[in-house]
């Protein structure tokens, strides 16, 4: 099984409104914590769009318009992207995405890759989040009698992170150092049961 970490930087919250800046992608065994691929692209972006970004979300990412502007055009990173999973043989069944809010990175990636295209490929439409995975090994610790004082601030991955001792993600935060920090997590919290 193959785990497709995902993150992404945004012009802001809305993906009815707003865009994706930057993608990035490491493909990862879930048995042998191997890397199979990996991608990473900045999207050029409109000044339209630009214009109509949230001024927090930029201030989380850092981006400026001159590195939106110097971007790769949205048709050669879906292109790449398209190319990138199938080299890795990316199907349904044999791989899951994963990330941190699959609520917020799902229709973002839509952007890039059209969800009737990902069908037509017959990629995963299980988009597993590491909050998810954290708050189910809480329960557990519950039932096993252990402490249980969860709460949601305790489920950002900053939070998740500190519980293992794992310093926060850096700031600005960039897509390929939110997977990173992504994939960090998870080896300390889910762990690769293959790995040498």
């Amino acid at each position: 099984m193959l785990g497709i970490f995902l993150d992404q930087e945004t012009t802001g919250l809305s993906p009815q409104k707003h865009r994706v800046l930057e993608l990035a992608i490491r493909i990862i065994d879930l048995a042998t914590g191997k890397e199979q691929g990996n991608y990473c692209a900045v999207i050029a972006s409109s000044q339209e769009m630009w214009d109509s970004r949230d001024p927090m979300s930029i201030l989380v990412n850092g981006f400026t318009l001159e590195e939106v502007l110097r971007g790769k055009p949205l048709e050669v990173v879906c292109r790449e992207v398209i190319e990138l999973m199938s080299r890795c043989g990316i199907r349904r069944g044999q791989s899951v995405f994963i990330c941190q809010n699959p609520s917020f990175d799902r229709p973002f990636f839509s952007q890039i890759v059209d969800p009737y295209q990902q069908e037509k490929l017959f990629w995963p439409y299980h988009w597993l989040d590491l909050a998810s995975m954290f708050w189910a090994l809480e329960v557990k610790k519950c039932i096993r009698g252990q402490a249980f004082e969860l709460n949601e601030t305790a489920l950002s991955k900053d939070a998740i992170a500190k519980t293992f001792n794992l310093a926060p993600e850096a700031k600005p935060h960039r897509a390929m150092q939110g997977v990173d920090h992504l994939v960090l997590c998870y080896r300390h919290m889910v762990g690769f049961p293959q790995a040498e």
